[in-house]
């Protein structure tokens, strides 16, 4: 029997990357899948594939820095699968890039809306069901840049750190009734964000070489393990895929 048979599973920002990998991932394994984000035709083909492969996958439309979105992606989880099991949060965006002194302020507060508010939205969401159950597992996508400030980057640098900080009150609030909540910090992954980072041309990160990105199956990989009891020891914790000690956990490298 596939390890995740029964479970049900909500992916933000499913449409490509890592989320996309990540739904996949946990398809395979036998999860149903909510595939959740913005752009319909780029969710809808990742549930084509994975119900072409004889996974379960349904997809919603949402910005998770709307709360009643997020809150709806929840219900329509429910209604279809009568339970939620895992929430990765991964849902991000990197743009705009450039100084504070020149950001547009609409433009900031809308992409930490994204990074910050996204993730709480999510916690908020899921939580009251995985408490009704007794169980659950939350995984929060995060970042180096939630412990080193980088140029250009102020509103990710600053989501991210406070992202971390919601992963962490979280499992204080609710390791004890059964709901494990980490974080992942998958290093620097092949994805869109890395073209976007490149093409700036600001801070160190934009002049790695491409061929030094992981890909985006890793974090997914890793995604899943943590969802299994073997992860249990770094419940609230930040997982980084740069220790080798964690990839070789995994299975990876």
């Amino acid at each position: 029997m596939l390890e995740f048979a029964g479970k049900a599973a909500i992916v933000t920002g499913a449409s490509r990357g890592i989320g996309a990998a990540t739904a996949v991932e946990l398809a395979s394994r036998g999860a149903s899948v909510v595939l959740a984000a913005r752009s319909a035709d780029e969710i809808g083909e990742v549930a084509a594939r994975i119900n072409g492969f004889g996974g379960t996958a349904i997809t919603s439309v949402c910005d998770v820095a709307n709360y009643e979105a997020v809150a709806d992606t929840v219900e329509q989880c429910l209604e279809h699968y009568e339970r939620l099991d895992i929430l990765v949060g991964n849902a991000g965006v990197i743009d705009p890039i450039g100084p504070l002194a020149t950001s547009n302020p609409d433009s900031w507060s809308r992409a930490a809306d994204i990074n910050f508010k996204g993730i709480y939205h999510g916690l908020r969401a899921a939580l009251p069901v995985m408490l009704e159950q007794g169980n659950g597992t939350i995984i929060n996508i995060s970042s180096g840049a939630a412990h080193a400030p980088l140029e250009g980057w102020s509103h990710y640098c600053a989501a991210k750190a406070g992202a971390a900080m919601l992963t962490r009150s979280a499992h204080l609030e609710t390791a004890e009734a059964g709901v494990r909540v980490f974080g992942l910090s998958p290093g620097t992954v092949a994805t869109y964000m890395q073209v976007a980072i490149r093409a700036s041309g600001i801070n160190p990160v934009s002049q790695l070489d491409p061929s030094v990105h992981i890909p985006p199956e890793w974090p997914a990989k890793a995604v899943a393990w943590l969802c299994t009891d073997d992860a249990d020891e770094f419940a609230g914790q930040e997982v980084s895929l740069r220790d080798e000690k964690i990839r070789a956990r995994i299975g990876l490298g």
